[in-house]
């Protein structure tokens, strides 16, 4: 752990004595970048605002479950971008469990908050001592990009330090058995694992001090007319939790922003404050005759990671060939 940090230290300042202190800034020009998600929104990609560059990429069914990966954390999350969701059975016979009869499934909630997810607290932590439950979650792994069924697993986490998780997981009929650990690391807000082959621990995310954006699809609750909350999937954009902020303004023309009235507004560090309702679905949904048109006059101000002000819209879901999945949009640092 003090190696990683010592190691990340150690980057930060070669890369600052490689260049002057102006040329750490962005430039202050209008930017506009596509992000190619694909039509079937099959990529997260993690983006840096300040070298207008996508960092890191991968398939959306590439991993399961993330652990919170500083020290002393201990939050579980799931990938919702899978439409994955978790059941407490309340048992801690792991054998016992063999079916998903009379589970209440929960979902992450899609603000980032880590004390409102589907796991919950598998643990407690009193006077400097920590038990476990022990047990048995359900995971429904949810769907991969063609909407075909991943599966299920039965989960026991039984053990978190400053340097690892430890848990166990079968199919529900016990068949697939295994015990793993995964391993944390400081430079990533979670330490991400997959089911595939086995089960492995997959390296995906970013160091945490090169991305503010993840544009990907995920979970969240709407709502019907009669106010009643249902899970759905909705494609659009995360923020680097806890890092950056984002505020909304449709008062003003997107050309009259400047740094004075964004700082001004309210910030929220919701990962979600972005989020997908920047589009709207027109069209006759009966007939599929639908396509998505981006909401006028939705302006965001991103105050990234290194506290830097930035107006941000999008302009286009779609690519030159009518593929929708390709979100364009436009910004510039204030």
């Amino acid at each position: 752990m003090i190696k990683q940090l010592i190691y990340i230290a150690g980057i930060v300042v070669v890369l600052s004595s490689c260049f002057k202190e102006d040329d750490l800034l962005p430039a202050p020009t209008l930017q506009t970048t596509t992000i190619e998600m694909n039509k079937y929104y099959l990529y997260q990609s993690y983006f840096d605002l300040n070298t207008d560059t996508e960092v890191a990429r991968n398939e959306k069914n590439d991993w399961d479950i993330g652990y919170e990966s500083r020290d002393s954390s201990w939050h579980i999350v799931l990938n919702t971008s899978a439409f994955m969701y978790a059941a407490n059975t309340g048992e801690t016979d792991f054998e016992s469990v063999t079916d998903t009869t009379g589970l209440i499934w929960k979902f992450d909630k899609s603000d980032g908050n880590p004390d409102s997810t589907a796991v919950g607290n598998w643990l407690d932590i009193a006077n400097d001592d920590t038990t476990y439950t022990n047990n048995v979650y359900v995971l429904n792994r949810g769907y991969d990009e063609l909407g075909n069924l991943r599966g299920l697993r039965k989960v026991i986490f039984t053990h978190v330090d400053l340097d690892t998780y430890a848990f166990k997981y079968a199919d529900l009929n016990g068949e697939n058995y295994n015990e793993f650990v995964v391993v944390k690391s400081d430079s990533i807000n979670y330490a991400q694992f997959s089911f595939e082959n086995g089960g492995k621990q997959v390296y995906f995310e970013p160091i945490y001090l090169t991305w503010d954006l993840l544009f990907t699809q995920y979970t969240t609750l709407l709502y019907t007319d009669e106010g009643d909350p249902y899970p759905y999937l909705v494609t659009g954009v995360l923020t680097n939790y806890n890092r950056v902020e984002v505020a909304l303004d449709s008062i003003l023309d997107f050309e009259n922003i400047d740094l004075n009235y964004a700082m001004g507004l309210d910030f929220s560090k919701n990962q979600d404050a972005i989020g997908y309702d920047w589009k709207e679905l027109k069209g006759d949904v009966n007939s599929g005759n639908v396509y998505y048109e981006i909401v006028e006059g939705r302006n965001y101000i991103i105050k990234n990671r290194f506290g830097l002000y930035t107006k941000f819209r999008f302009i286009s879901f779609y690519n030159s060939g009518g593929d929708k999945g390709y979100p364009t949009f436009q910004y510039l640092f204030l």
